[in-house]
């Protein structure tokens, strides 16, 4: 199988069980004629997120890394209509789209967006949050994996995304982003109160994966 093979079948799964999302659309398309990096979440990793996060009934969700805003509103859809959504953003110009994305996709009233390190704004959210999307740089996944946790409470989900990066994961040697995960990995399962897995993708976006961490205490 090659990468055309799981393109072809993400195409395949997206057509047949998820109908046309003008919004979804039009806020990946002001992405790109902003010139930010392609690299949302495929359309089907998107509705997976809202079917978790709504598995676990969250009412309030932290996303770290919002780039155009697309994952955001795809959790945004999990919400009830007094729910809440905080996303860090570092690049003031991502934000800047993504805002304009969610707004007019019907969430501006429930969605913040906030500019910074993530790791510094990570001590301004308000907890307890119901299910984490980390989806940012990967050498600051540790931080990112200790901040989330700090604000969960029991059965709380936490969701990481890019662990697997083309295989580079198995490499003990690996540039910062591999050693960020690598080290996430580490806080994981040294970590008592939590119970996860990690999972291969193949897809639109190449060989990757997630991990999915379960606040149990």
């Amino acid at each position: 199988m090659s990468a055309a093979d799981w393109t072809a079948v993400d195409d395949y799964l997206v057509g047949a069980l998820q109908p046309d999302d003008p919004a979804l659309a039009q806020a990946l398309a002001d992405s790109d004629a902003a010139g930010l990096p392609k690299i949302a979440v495929a359309p089907n990793q998107g509705k997976l997120l809202m079917l978790l996060a709504q598995s676990v009934g969250a009412r309030r969700i932290l996303e770290i890394g919002t780039l155009g805003g697309y994952s955001t509103i795809w959790l945004a859809r999990a919400l009830p209509a007094d729910g809440r959504l905080v996303s860090l953003e570092y690049e003031a110009k991502h934000a800047e789209v993504a805002r304009k994305n969610i707004a007019r996709a019907g969430f501006g009233a429930q969605v913040e967006v906030r500019v910074g390190r993530g790791v510094d704004l990570l001590a301004g959210v308000e907890g307890p949050i119901d299910f984490s999307f980390i989806d940012a740089d990967k050498a600051s996944n540790p931080d990112y994996f200790q901040g989330a946790l700090k604000l969960s409470r029991p059965g709380s989900l936490i969701v990481v995304d890019n662990v697997v990066r083309q295989g580079a994961a198995l490499n003990p040697n690996g540039d910062a982003n591999v050693q960020g995960i690598r080290r996430m990995f580490e806080l994981v399962a040294a970590e008592p109160r939590v119970s996860a897995t990690a999972v291969q993708t193949v897809g639109s976006k190449g060989w990757d994966g997630f991990c999915l961490i379960r606040v149990e205490r």
